[in-house]
């Protein structure tokens, strides 16, 4: 919108100092003519009253020296008999200007040569005729110095209408900016994010709309989180209470399978209850830079890793990995990945942890060195109820991404998650 209105005002302002400005340079030279042919005239007046008082006197072309040589116009007298005194006439008696000045008539010719003013005196031996020359650049003097003042100040006013220009349309789009950068936040999830109410009156009102929008979003959501926190924790009580009638069921492989399945379901509860608990702006889509937020989470379990002895190996490529996964879900994953190891592994047992980004898709690899399940048994790994994968397929799954677990042929175990790549992080 700046760059619109600067460049608008640039266009009106040229066009209207251009309308001004040429007119006043036609103006300046026409004047500059007029002055010199003013003078010429003058000139040549001035020398044909002389050589009229003086017509008898034979010292006529010494008197007349004075007055011709104290002009800027060469000046040339013709007496009666043809002789020029003063400036040189040459073919003065062919001279088409000659003859008309010498019929009587006083007149001035401007062409490319310059100006010329003709004065005739009638005398009783004839007629004198006197001519004042001015030439072009006699005729021009001073002009260019005045054209060059002229433009100048010209492009000045243009520069100084389009700075006020450049000013006022930012005073107009920085508001608007500022609106927009708020609605970026709100899209990312930061339901925090308020627009600034500056600028124009619509801007005002187009900020004070966005922020009523953001904030019934917190209440919907806010309410949606409530009521789903107290349904999680109302399913409690009777998981409970299964828990407990399973404990008494008299036959162990009855009361093993009953007490598996209710763990998986308190597991399912205890997902409901944490994805209820997680941050408002987490119900909205998201962005990050995958290799940030691996690299912060490896730094928080590597002094776990280093106190029980476990190598860690690390590799990220460098450069940004934008994902669409916002930077909490995408750590919650991680978290899942390398407490899989920590939880399941011996002390000292190594894992790594590696980054690759491809064409079209990010993908994040945890493997560990130990044991790990036989090759015949199913996932999930041994001793788990597979909740963990669960929960970290759906966080990746919101967003086109996928989850897979499964034992090394060489030995171990293996997270790895996969996210389409992004050109926004």
């Amino acid at each position: 919108m700046r760059r619109r209105i600067t460049a608008m005002v640039a266009i009106i302002s040229t066009a209207i100092v251009a309308s001004f400005v040429i007119p006043l340079l036609i103006l300046v030279r026409t004047s500059a003519e007029d002055r010199g042919m003013s003078l010429a005239r003058q000139q040549a007046s001035l020398v044909a009253t002389t050589a009229a008082g003086l017509q008898e006197n034979p010292k006529l072309a010494q008197l007349l020296a004075p007055t011709i040589a104290g002009s800027a116009a060469k000046t040339s007298v013709v007496l009666a008999d043809k002789t020029v005194v003063g400036a040189a006439w040459p073919s003065v008696a062919t001279d088409p200007d000659y003859l008309r000045a010498a019929a009587g008539e006083a007149f001035s010719v401007r062409d490319a040569a310059g100006g010329r003013a003709y004065a005739p005196v009638i005398v009783e031996s004839g007629v004198f005729v006197v001519r004042a020359t001015m030439t072009d650049a006699q005729l021009n003097a001073g002009v260019s110095l005045a054209w060059g003042i002229i433009i100048a100040l010209g492009l000045v006013l243009c520069a100084v209408a389009i700075g006020v220009a450049s000013l006022a349309g930012r005073s107009i789009s920085q508001p608007l900016v500022a609106v927009t950068a708020t609605a970026h936040r709100l899209r990312e999830g930061d339901l925090a994010a308020r627009a600034p109410l500056a600028g124009t009156s619509e801007t005002v009102e187009l900020g004070a709309a966005l922020n009523g929008l953001a904030n019934r979003i917190e209440q919907l959501l806010a309410a949606e989180r409530d009521n789903v926190a107290g349904l999680a924790h109302r399913l409690r009580t009777p998981v409970t209470a299964l828990r407990l009638e399973a404990e008494q069921v008299s036959d162990p492989q009855s009361a093993a399978a009953l007490t598996g399945s209710i763990g998986e379901l308190q597991d399912a509860i205890d997902d409901v209850v944490r994805r209820a608990r997680q941050p408002l702006r987490e119900d909205l889509p998201g962005g990050c830079d995958a290799r940030a937020v691996v690299a912060e989470r490896i730094a928080f379990w590597t002094p776990l890793a280093e106190d029980q002895g476990r190598a860690l190996n690390v590799r990220l490529p460098a450069g940004r990995l934008p994902v669409p996964l916002s930077a909490l879900a995408l750590g919650d994953a991680v978290d899942i990945g390398i407490d899989n190891v920590f939880a399941h592994t011996p002390e000292g047992t190594s894992f790594a942890v590696e980054l690759t980004a491809e064409a079209t898709q990010i993908l994040l690899t945890i493997t560990d060195s130990g044991p790990g399940p036989v090759s015949e048994e199913p996932e999930p790994r041994r001793g788990t109820s597979g909740q963990g994968l669960r929960i970290l397929q759906r966080l990746v799954a919101d967003v086109g991404g996928h989850a897979e677990a499964a034992p090394v042929p060489q030995g171990g175990f293996r997270v790895q998650i996969s996210l389409p790549r992004t050109s926004l992080g």
